[in-house]
């Protein structure tokens, strides 16, 4: 297991935010929602990059309880803590809610998790999770696939810093820092997390996420939110509209 997962972090005391990226991605996208934290959450929060992810080390196998022991253990003991996770975060949080990381976790927000997984998506992850990292002649060109396979195509430029810790230069050329292996992590059993929370659990999502549907969120039997106007990256197109789901917890 990681010892040291790379960490922003901002504010101070409780409650605890903890705010978990998706698949590709790093705790980077979250540096958006830095002066909107300041002045509506009013305790300390963390935004780690996942094992495999960005600054963190790897994990010897992915599994959703594998990330959330990793995260757990930058969680400082008994403190009283939200956990909103987009996407893989998502699935993450729920785990972290089951109370075996030792984390007492009051309310868990998924933001754009994909609950329904086809056998050829879950094929096309296997095979991805074999592929050796891409190597690229520039970090231009390793930008422009980072952005695609986190999603944020269009949403971040590829000169933007937060796509930097998404990156690595080795030996002349680039390749995304991502482990390939992560990719294996597979589809949640969502049922059995939501039933298993021991925390408040919210479902949301962006009205124009294709990764989902509200009909899709609402057999789970949670509170759910959509976000108008909004898509799979809802915190990173509008931190404005989407923080606002950290209302009820402040």
């Amino acid at each position: 297991m990681p010892a040291d997962l790379r960490v922003h972090e901002g504010g101070s005391g409780a409650p605890l935010l903890v705010l978990l990226h998706g698949l590709g991605a790093t705790g980077d996208v979250w540096e958006g929602w830095r002066p909107l934290l300041a002045d509506r959450w009013p305790g300390h929060w963390l935004a780690p990059d996942l094992p495999g992810h960005g600054g963190s080390p790897l994990l010897a196998a992915y599994t959703f309880d594998g990330f959330a022991a990793a995260v757990a253990g930058v969680i400082p003991p008994r403190t009283r803590t939200v956990v909103l996770g987009h996407s893989l975060g998502g699935v993450v949080a729920l785990a972290l809610a089951s109370g075996g990381f030792g984390v007492p976790v009051d309310a868990v927000i998924g933001l754009g998790i994909k609950v329904a997984w086809t056998d050829e998506e879950l094929d096309r992850a296997r095979a991805l999770a074999h592929r050796p990292p891409a190597l690229f002649a520039s970090r231009d060109e390793a930008a422009a696939r980072y952005l695609r396979v986190s999603g944020l195509t269009g949403l971040l430029s590829a000169g933007d810093t937060a796509v930097d810790a998404g990156l690595r230069e080795q030996d002349g050329q680039w390749r995304l820092a991502l482990d390939p292996g992560a990719f294996a992590v597979g589809a949640p059993d969502m049922a059995q997390l939501v039933a298993a929370s021991r925390a408040q659990v919210t479902l949301a999502r962006g009205e124009h996420d294709p990764m989902n549907t509200d009909e899709q969120l609402a057999r789970f039997g949670t509170g759910t939110v959509t976000l108008p106007g909004l898509g799979h990256n809802a915190h990173v197109e509008s931190p404005e509209a989407s923080i606002a789901l950290l209302d009820a917890y402040r």
